[in-house]
């Protein structure tokens, strides 16, 4: 199995997995508390940050605390972020069959991907994915709150 290894752990996030994990809950708690109350379905779609924790996580947190209902609900997550390092022309999927974090492995969707690709505009290209942190930091929020779920 082809792992894509953790390129901004100990960076952007902290690389030790209870301290990641104690930090992701408590924006986590934090944004539930300001989620509002009973005022409908959960979001089908998210947009937050991805820098590093120290500067976009309370907002990440915010973000994914409206997810928290669908956990055991999503078991696929469809991600976008832009490629910071690599010039992409379209979109980059991953020859991974999952994304480390230091909280565990995702895997990635091949079906679904390999679905995808059959748009011209999407194509496999790991050089935008191999110090890329934009989806790496997702991951571990959509760990916590959502448990289990593959990754397109």
């Amino acid at each position: 199995m082809r792992v894509r290894p953790a390129a901004v752990a100990g960076f952007f996030y902290p690389e030790e997995p209870d301290a990641l994990a104690r930090e992701v809950s408590v924006h986590l708690a934090r944004g539930r508390g300001e989620q509002p109350g009973g005022e409908g379905a959960p979001p089908k779609a998210v947009i937050a940050p991805h820098a590093g924790y120290r500067y976009s996580g309370p907002t990440a947190g915010h973000a994914y605390a409206a997810l928290a209902p669908l956990a055991g609900v999503v078991s696929r997550v469809v991600l976008l972020g832009p490629a910071h390092r690599v010039f992409v022309r379209g979109l980059a999927g991953s020859s991974a069959d999952a994304f480390a974090t230091p909280l565990g492995d995702v895997p990635l969707d091949r079906a679904a991907l390999e679905t995808v690709l059959a748009l011209p505009q999407v194509t496999i290209d790991d050089r935008a994915h191999a110090e890329e942190h934009s989806i790496e930091v997702q991951l571990p929020f959509l760990q916590r709150v959502l448990g289990e779920f593959s990754l397109v």
